[in-house]
């Protein structure tokens, strides 16, 4: 396959964003000696990186509790899709990250999970002006292979933007 490249307009339109980020496996090697609580809250306390893909979207884990998590995000017109919004994947996104970690709150060290589906209803539209977002996520049920849990995400005026359910499967060691 041939790389096409395509110039940039000059039109005084261009806006540009950095992004850097830490080794995430090296952030990943870390939860296998802690409860999934003990590494969520050594993010918060920043001894911890927080994971690439919240430095690309912006987005930060804010506080966490055995079965919740809550996250929040700057949005800004490096989210807008084409027809001029934020895109609703950010919620889904989101909400998907939240969920997962309130699911990683309750397990031991050793333990882990991934999500196996989660969807997202998308509310009300989300722009630039709207700035910062809001998701917390509660667990509804952990079992011993999967964990259930909702989200709301939500505007500074406690509005509802979009609402979530996931089912995560628990990666337990084996015994």
């Amino acid at each position: 396959m041939e790389a096409v490249a395509h110039e940039l307009p000059t039109n005084g339109r261009i806006r540009s964003k950095q992004v850097t980020w830490e080794d995430p496996m090296a952030l990943a090697a870390e939860a296998g000696g802690m409860s999934g609580l003990e590494f969520l809250r050594s993010m918060i306390e920043g001894r911890l990186p927080r994971p690439p893909i919240a430095a690309l979207l912006g987005f930060t884990l804010v506080d966490v509790g055995e079965g919740w998590a809550v996250f929040e995000g700057e949005v800004g017109e490096e989210h807008y899709n084409p027809i001029g919004v934020v895109h609703g994947g950010l919620s889904g996104m989101l909400a998907d990250s939240a969920m997962g970690c309130a699911v990683q709150s309750t397990l031991p060290a050793g333990s882990g999970y991934t999500t196996l589906e989660f969807k997202v209803n998308l509310v009300r539209p989300i722009t630039a002006e709207t700035r910062l977002i809001r998701c917390r996520a509660e667990i509804v049920h952990v079992g011993r292979r999967t964990g259930t849990a909702e989200a709301r995400v939500t505007d500074p005026n406690g509005r509802l933007l979009a609402h979530a359910t996931t089912t995560c499967l628990i990666l337990r060691p084996e015994e």
